[in-house]
């Protein structure tokens, strides 16, 4: 099952996409896909449905971000063994934590748009985990169990801003445009293997990163455990668990995003997103 949101931003709709590619609204069965909708027993009970029976959505409607109602937008840092090889950073001993704010996340192909004064835009292809069920201080062997799935994210992010200036990351990360998820919210029962997931992002057709979730450090299950002891997490809360090598700031010389550029991204099993970056309006 695939779940997503379709429409004008701010004005989605739930919807899914069946066995044929073809986008069914969901709108008869639920409100939206937030709150308890995400619990992965009412994601159980949303598989009953034959998506035959649901209304096709005619056209090529916009996609949104695949969730709402975020809260929290977390972020991961140096989480695969290769990226922090090519950053030149020792492998971290716990879980580097960052928040990204949740005004950045848009839709999976909606425009990129660079900052004021922005030189350093990167690019970063990450597993999105999407919490479905509050977690508070759980067990890694329970924390599976609170999350609805997994979708495709892009954890965009201005290096200078994030880097060369005082203070935390946030700064560089949070940018309108810089959170597109999606397309789809895949169940977590319907991922065979989280960790065995080829993941690309090409600028321009150019493949800049070519890498799969088995070189992550922290687990997804790890990773909600030891979330859940510094704060509770929440249904539609996201966690962004890193990204292989191939960024920007890795190439030698340094490449970064220009108005003008294509970014296209994907996670096997999770879709792909489609971005054109823009100059700040």
């Amino acid at each position: 099952m695939k779940l997503v949101r379709y429409g004008a931003s701010g004005r989605e709709r739930p919807g899914l996409v069946d066995d044929r590619g073809a986008l069914r609204d969901l709108s008869a069965h639920v409100d939206g896909l937030a709150g308890e909708v995400l619990d992965p027993r009412a994601l159980a009970r949303l598989k009953t449905i034959d998506p035959s029976s649901l209304p096709k959505v005619e056209g090529d409607p916009r996609l949104g971000p695949c969730v709402a109602g975020t809260g929290k937008f977390i972020c991961v840092g140096l989480n695969y063994s290769d990226h922090a090889a090519e950053a030149g950073a020792a492998v971290p001993s716990e879980p580097i934590l960052f928040m990204k704010a949740t005004s950045a996340i848009c839709g999976p192909n909606d425009d990129l748009v660079l900052p004021r004064g922005s030189q350093k835009t990167d690019w970063e292809v990450e597993l999105g985990v999407v919490i479905g069920r509050t977690a508070r201080y759980v067990d890694e062997a329970e924390a599976l169990d609170h999350v609805a799935g997994y979708c495709t994210a892009h954890d965009v992010s201005e290096r200078a801003y994030q880097l060369e200036h005082e203070g935390q990351w946030t700064k560089g990360k949070s940018a309108d445009t810089f959170g597109p998820t999606g397309p789809w919210l895949v169940p977590a029962d319907a991922i065979e293997n989280p960790l065995a997931l080829p993941m690309w992002l090409k600028v321009n057709g150019e493949t800049m990163q070519d890498g799969s979730t088995a070189t992550m450090i922290f687990k997804p299950a790890f990773l909600v455990s030891y979330i859940s002891r510094f704060m509770s997490l929440q249904p539609g809360d996201i966690i962004s668990t890193g990204t292989p090598p191939g960024v920007g700031m890795g190439k030698t010389p340094p490449r970064y995003l220009r108005a003008g550029d294509v970014v296209e991204l994907g996670i096997d099993g999770l879709g792909t997103q489609r971005q054109t970056v823009v100059a700040a309006r």
